[in-house]
């Protein structure tokens, strides 16, 4: 590439009005222009392969497109059982918020849901000793659509909206997300990690991919030899390059007022990476409370202030 600027084609053919949320139309040639303006002739091509009228990309093709893509990026986070470690992160959190006597239920939201993957399946696996209310929030309405579709077809106990997860009549007890954070930028960032400052709001967590000398060769390896979407394979490289190092993240989160560090970093105490770390927030006064509920886990905490 001839920048240094990574963009990713999902963040650029789909747009909404922040307020209202309305689907805003897209032009094609803007959008190839801004991947030709850094260098990337692969994004561009792709763009320039999408169906237009009038010059602005088909929506009904990009919903159908994003929905494919979802659908891929389930079945990776199938093979990395990513439902079962969402979950084992979850319930020290919930058995922290009842030893501390925090009322349940404990109200879930997942940040830019997509088709609902993690919530489904904390719905249909989850084995949860407290009272939890699952819901995923995403301003897409092509993959809410599916994701309220598929929980139907499934016959589980969640909800998932076309909303700002921030904008709930009732904050959430947890924020989480998986592979968001690397989209915000700069003050984007600490904006966005800001949010989270709700009443009632006890922890967040956010899954995202490492930075490491193996991050780029890997991401491209396994994307290129397991994604059919020529999207998908584009966008999950880019994802793994804007990754934010472990100082960005906390940097940003400890201008909240939640106590912050990353969770499982590495394969228990060895130098090996994990491909994906977590940044975990947490009410100052529930520390010493949420150490004990990890257990043996907690070697895999690093050091929260």
């Amino acid at each position: 590439m001839a920048s240094s600027e990574l963009l990713e084609i999902s963040d650029l053919i789909v747009d909404f009005d922040i307020e209202t949320l309305a689907r805003q139309p897209v032009l094609r040639d803007e959008v190839i222009e801004q991947f030709q303006r850094v260098g990337d002739r692969r994004g561009a091509r792709i763009v320039a392969d999408m169906p237009a009228t009038g010059g602005v990309i088909d929506p009904d093709y990009v919903d159908r497109l994003l929905v494919k893509v979802h659908c891929e990026m389930q079945r990776l986070s199938e093979e990395f059982q990513h439902g079962q470690r969402v979950f084992e992160l979850l319930v020290p959190l919930l058995d922290t918020f009842a030893e501390q006597g925090i009322r349940p239920p404990y109200r879930i939201v997942d940040i830019g849901c997509g088709t609902g993957y993690v919530i489904r399946w904390l719905a249909a696996r989850g084995v949860f000793k407290h009272e939890v209310e699952l819901l995923g929030a995403d301003f897409n309405g092509a993959l809410i659509q599916e994701a309220n579709r598929l929980k139907e077809l499934e016959q589980l106990r969640c909800q998932f909206q076309v909303t700002d997860a921030f904008t709930l009549a009732e904050p959430a007890t947890v924020y989480m997300s998986t592979g968001v954070v690397h989209h915000f930028r700069g003050n984007g960032l600490e904006q966005f990690l800001g949010q989270h400052d709700q009443p009632g709001t006890q922890a967040f967590f956010h899954f995202d991919f490492q930075p490491s000398i193996l991050a780029r060769p890997g991401a491209w390896l396994f994307h290129y030899l397991r994604m059919r979407e020529p999207l998908s394979c584009h966008d999950g490289v880019i994802s793994a390059r804007r990754s934010h190092s472990a100082t960005t993240l906390l940097s940003a989160a400890r201008k909240t007022s939640f106590v912050s560090g990353m969770y499982c970093k590495h394969f228990w105490k060895l130098p090996i990476q994990r491909v994906f770390h977590t940044l975990l927030g947490i009410r100052h006064e529930l520390v010493d409370t949420f150490r004990r509920s990890l257990g043996r886990r907690v070697g895999r905490l690093g050091p929260l202030k």
